[in-house]
């Protein structure tokens, strides 16, 4: 739901006016409950256990309902650590393939996987099957990404950016917002730090405000 307003509030920011400055949008990893079982859980069960029942989620469906985040098929409380090294890899600056995908578009693809299609990302076979179909992962790559993802080698360093986004900015839930204006390489006076799926015309305040730090 919070991307999903983000993305309608940069797509208005930047067709407002052709002279506003570019918007970019990066992706960092968390993940809800790393207790969540490797393989991930039934979505009922996993609720049942966790809190009692599922009925916290039926305010989050009607709000992304609004938005075209229909939740059709959740039917798995993933475990994503894994997903977020698939997200990472096919990211990595180093990796030299022609329309490599953003993180936006990477969580895009595992959240319409999850939410709509009833696809378990805790899973190795999965999130190949996402990585070549929806991701750009050429067949060529495929052994050395299921690799990656078999033996979570890329593990160490999702949870090192999480421990950090922690320790920065106190992130103890997600969705969490940093919305700043860089000129250059230095960034032009304080961020913006919050959480919650914030309405598109709060993201677009912040936008214009920030926009004219740098005039």
């Amino acid at each position: 739901v919070g991307q999903k307003k983000l993305n309608a509030a940069v797509s208005s920011f930047e067709q407002s006016a052709s002279s506003k400055p570019p918007i970019s949008v990066e992706w960092k990893p968390y993940i809800i409950d790393p207790n969540t079982k490797t393989d991930g859980e039934e979505f009922e069960a996993y609720n049942i256990r966790r809190w009692g029942s599922s009925g916290w989620t039926n305010g989050l469906k009607r709000n992304g309902r609004k938005v075209g985040a229909n939740f059709n098929n959740w039917v798995t409380w993933p475990n994503t650590l894994k997903a977020h090294q698939l997200i990472a890899y096919v990211t990595d600056p180093d990796r030299q393939v022609a329309n490599k995908p953003s993180t936006s578009e990477c969580n895009a693809v595992i959240f319409d996987a999850m939410y709509e299609c009833g696809e378990n990302v805790s899973l190795a076979d999965t999130l190949v099957k996402i990585g070549r179909e929806r991701l750009g992962v050429a067949e060529s790559e495929v052994p050395q990404l299921r690799m990656h993802l078999e033996n979570n080698v890329g593990a160490k360093v999702v949870m090192k950016e999480i421990q950090s986004g922690r320790k920065k900015y106190g992130i103890k839930g997600v969705p969490f917002f940093i919305v700043g204006a860089v000129d250059g390489q230095s960034s032009v006076g304080q961020p913006y730090g919050f959480s919650g799926a914030q309405d598109s015309s709060t993201f677009e305040e912040m936008f214009e405000e920030l926009a004219g730090k740098l005039e």
